[in-house]
């Protein structure tokens, strides 16, 4: 009794047990990549306490658990509160006398009795509670080096503000070496009969035996050093669970009323992340400069405006500019300040007055506004986010093999920040994206009386990257600012006073901004008989490709054989398809791929590889999908012919009454979708 799941690993690199001990670390500061119900925890208090009677707790950290954000740091400041926690809550424990209950390992060992290491940390729920505000669930794990065990004391405050064990809570992972590489991993629970779940920081036992203790096996012998930061470094997760929820519900109403052809979940709740960030982000830095004004902003390339929207109502003055109005700019109200406006980096596009510059997925500006920031004002500061890869003069070129074209570029742009003499600070935010690093420029690195030296730096820069006199080296271990651009090093001197001129108004003469107009170059506005030839030439080369591959089904006792062709990769197929249709294909953003997904009642594209769509193979519905895409599947039932039932030799792989598109003329209905315009104005 009291064996959760153990599951056996082998460690063939040798990463155990330091790798168990990393697992262990992301389960304790991390546990919402495990437990999807929770947004985090806030380290509240860490350091060595004592296994006898006597002793205090010590702030002293080694490298096995070390400490990041601002828990981290409250943590080594928090060694008084856990001693005296540990104090009061040891001799609750079941066995008496601080002992753990059977069958936990106990605590303690030859020559190594002294100390344990006690982290008090707080679990944080991702959605907002049903009913009254539970109180924050907390615990106290308890790490054992030496017996290779970490327990968890969930804990319980009483109405005397004392903490008590909940004992029916108790559980402790282990490590065990086996034999050779084997190692197990095991999770054990003293009074599994009695174990409460809550559904949100206390899942089943059942989940904890097989879905955590297979992550943790995983984590440890699988853990590589992650080239990006840990999500929300910078900031506190229990503040930002909190002010996240808060917004996320004030907001959500824009998700019903979102006007624009994107998928308005994942922006709206995207754009709610980031203000919570910001949010946050700018309260810590009034706290630390005094400062008694909400900052102001301006968001360069604002798009929709949401974050303009939310950041405005939320108190801090300032506008969105982007070269494009949007629809849903006229729902904002005036109290949302968003302008139409083609920005072009030089004097005429300063903002003395701004307090931040914002580059949310701002494409061709993202390397610019460090620049611009650092022109405007000595306390003018920035918070990128990058997504798409350009440079001072058009789209980024890949200069190192060693990194990730997202990794380099994010050094890139990082770098600018440092030549503009800002002090550049990394963060990942919780966002619906794979672009997720923003970096962050709050501080300068160079006092007021140098803003001349600085500047002449820039446009020395700035000149290097567009005539590539600066060739960035290959580097395996990190990345260091200061190494790929030096003035002195560049020019053996300070840079030429007549440098200092940024080429009159405009600091680059070349520089190509967005279009005004949105061009769509995802093949949606190809000839639709060039796209009907397209897609009738592909699927015929799928289908009398040999070996052919046939699909079977039996109905009734009968077998029949529908063929599913050959599967072909997007280079074979590109070689069948004469040289006008790919040049013309080319021309639009994805081509053949993009053309073929398009066309996803036809085909299916996996891993490179295109494929004949068999229809009967395909999942129903999950009734959890949104309302709308529900009401959208129900309104195009029957509104498009069927494709395999008009050209394929076999027909449709499914009776008229199962499949989505009409079996002749005769079956069509007509569509109560009104489609969205594709071109705004």
């Amino acid at each position: 009794m009291g064996l959760v799941g153990t599951v056996v690993v082998r460690d063939g690199d040798a990463a155990l047990p330091r790798g168990f001990w990393a697992a262990v670390r992301v389960w304790l500061e991390k546990p919402q990549v495990a437990n999807r119900r929770l947004c985090g925890a806030a380290i509240e208090a860490e350091g060595t306490v004592p296994i006898g009677e006597d002793g205090e707790a010590s702030s002293s950290l080694g490298a096995v658990w070390g400490g990041g954000g601002q828990e981290g740091q409250a943590a080594a400041a928090g060694a008084v509160e856990l001693s005296r926690l540990w104090r009061e809550v040891r001799g609750q424990l079941p066995a008496g006398h601080g002992n753990l209950p059977q069958p936990l390992t106990p605590w303690g060992g030859p020559g190594r009795s002294s100390e344990l290491r006690g982290v008090l940390r707080t679990l944080l729920p991702r959605g907002r509670p049903v009913g009254p505000p539970a109180p924050p669930t907390k615990e106290l794990a308890v790490q054992d080096i030496y017996n290779g065990t970490v327990t968890f004391l969930p804990l319980e405050e009483n109405s005397e503000g004392k903490y008590q064990i909940k004992n029916c809570n108790i559980y402790q992972i282990q490590l065990r070496h086996m034999k050779d590489e084997e190692w197990s991993v095991s999770i054990l629970a003293p009074f599994p009969e009695d174990w409460f779940s809550d559904g949100i920081a206390y899942p089943k036992l059942a989940w904890l035996g097989n879905e955590l203790l297979s992550k943790l096996a995983k984590w440890s012998v699988e853990q590589k050093p992650s080239e990006f930061k840990t999500t929300l470094s910078l900031i506190s997760v229990a503040k930002y669970s909190k002010v996240y929820q808060d917004l996320k519900e004030k907001y959500k109403e824009m998700v019903k009323v979102w006007p624009e052809v994107t998928d308005p979940e994942k922006f709206v709740y995207e754009d709610v992340a980031i203000a919570t960030y910001l949010l946050i982000l700018w309260e810590e830095e009034r706290k630390e400069k005094a400062l008694t004004k909400k900052q102001s902003f301006v968001d360069l390339g604002c798009g929709n405006g949401l974050l303009v929207h939310i950041l405005n109502n939320e108190g801090h003055s300032g506008r969105g500019i982007d070269v494009r109005r949007r629809k849903i700019w006229d729902m904002y109200g005036p109290e949302t300040h968003l302008e139409e406006s083609t920005i072009m980096p030089g004097d005429s596009h300063l903002f003395p007055d701004a307090d931040w510059l914002i580059g949310n997925h701002s494409d061709e500006l993202t390397p610019w506004i460090p620049v611009i920031a650092a022109r405007s004002s000595y306390s003018c500061c920035y918070f990128v986010l990058p997504c798409c890869f350009f440079d001072f003069h058009g789209k980024y070129s890949r200069r190192q093999s060693k990194k990730t074209q997202y990794r380099e570029y994010l050094d890139f742009v990082a770098q600018v920040g440092f030549v503009c003499g800002f002090h550049v600070e990394e963060d990942c935010l919780r966002i619906p994206s794979t672009k997720r690093v923003c970096l962050i420029g709050k501080n300068r690195t160079y006092p007021p009386t140098e803003c001349g030296l600085i500047d002449r730096r820039i446009t020395q820069y700035i000149n290097n990257r567009q005539t590539c006199a600066v060739v960035t080296r290959d580097r395996s271990a990190g990345f260091n600012h200061k190494d790929d651009f030096d003035v002195g090093k560049e020019t053996g001197s300070e840079p030429p006073e007549n440098e200092t001129q940024t080429a009159g108004t405009i600091w680059m003469p070349g520089f190509q901004p967005r279009e005004k107009v949105e061009q769509i170059r995802n093949c949606a506005s190809l000839p639709r008989d060039f796209v009907d030839d397209v897609v009738l030439s592909v699927a015929n080369l799928l289908l009398h490709a040999t070996p052919p591959q046939s699909s079977s089904n039996t109905n009734g006792g009968i077998t029949n054989t529908w063929n599913q062709g050959e599967s072909l990769s997007l280079k074979e197929v590109a070689e069948h398809l004469n040289k006008e249709t790919l040049k013309r294909l080319k021309s639009e953003y994805g081509g053949l791929q993009t053309l073929l997904k398009n066309n996803h009642q036809v085909f299916e594209v996996l891993n490179g590889r295109v494929h004949i769509r068999d229809w009967r193979k395909e999942k129903p519905s999950r009734k959890t999908k949104p309302e709308v895409k529900r009401r959208l599947s129900a309104e195009a039932f029957k509104t498009r012919l069927c494709w395999f039932f008009l050209h394929h030799p076999d027909g449709c792989s499914l009776p008229s009454e199962s499949c989505p598109y009409a079996h002749g003329t005769g079956e069509l209905r007509q569509s109560q979708i009104i489609k969205k315009k594709k071109h705004i104005q």
